[in-house]
């Protein structure tokens, strides 16, 4: 008996330990900016590389590509890995599109200051509107893109003003069911700091709205981004290809559902 209460402490011991190493050190497995896995094809646009302040003495790099004043103007908020010149071959597409374009890199990416958090890169993505502001572009005539992680803040600002339209790929329902899909076996809705409780906002958001998700997704659930769609207020719009993965394929169709949304705003 008492061999069996000392494995049973032992393995308590262990679980309590492996619950403090995830929570002191989780960060680490949810922000990756050192990773540089994506397609990386050559540029064809013309663009500047800005520097935007934000909170904590942070100045994010960023690119900005202005063609024209009618023009509305999409901001991208890329994911948690990789750095700007990984989103290439997808502005490369959406420079065909009849709109100015800016994407910042989040503070710890791409030689930015500072460690991601998911206050940080809240703040980072309002002094990014800020900015624009600056410069005449109100949020009336602003498109948010978020990609993966970035569909997270995206719905961050939503959910307080009205923008010209959100645009969502790859998105999930929260970090702690992204959590719980991978580690099944932790207390991850007391251990998670960061939470994008996607979900809970996107009700909140009074601008048209486009959700893609390929059903191949082995990263974020497929099912996530449906969720989403289904509580999306209208107008709402969905592509769901049957052949797509995490990073969607910038291809003719993809291309033309972005066309098409952006045209109806």
């Amino acid at each position: 008996m008492i061999f069996y209460k000392k494995i049973i402490i032992l393995l308590l011991i262990s679980y309590f330990a492996i619950c403090l190493f995830m929570f002191l050190f989780q960060r680490t497995f949810m922000y990756y900016p050192d990773i540089n896995s994506y397609d990386e094809t050559g540029i064809q646009f013309e663009f500047k590389k800005v520097e935007i302040p934000s909170t904590e003495n942070i100045v994010l790099n960023s690119w900005y590509s202005f063609k024209n004043s009618n023009y509305k103007t999409l901001v991208f908020f890329h994911g948690n890995a990789g750095n700007l010149n990984n989103r290439i071959y997808k502005l490369n597409k959406i420079n065909q599109l009849n709109l100015n374009f800016l994407i910042i890199s989040w503070r710890g990416f791409s030689g930015n200051q500072g460690k991601p958090t998911e206050d940080g890169l809240y703040q980072d993505a309002k002094s990014s509107i800020r900015w624009l502001e600056q410069k005449g572009i109100i949020k009336t005539n602003i498109i948010l893109y978020g990609e993966s992680l970035g569909t997270g803040v995206a719905l961050e600002l939503a959910k307080d003003y009205k923008y010209a339209g959100i645009i969502l790929e790859s998105p999930y329902t929260s970090m702690v069911a992204m959590a719980k899909k991978i580690y099944p076996f932790l207390p991850v809705s007391i251990l998670v700091k960061d939470r994008f409780e996607s979900l809970s906002k996107i009700k909140k958001n009074v601008s048209p709205i486009l959700i893609m998700h390929g059903e191949m997704d082995t990263l974020v659930p497929a099912h996530m981004g449906k969720t989403l769609f289904q509580e999306a207020n209208n107008p709402k719009y969905s592509y769901f290809p049957s052949s797509d993965d995490h990073m969607m394929k910038y291809d003719i169709k993809l291309v033309s559902v972005l066309r098409d949304f952006i045209s109806a705003l």
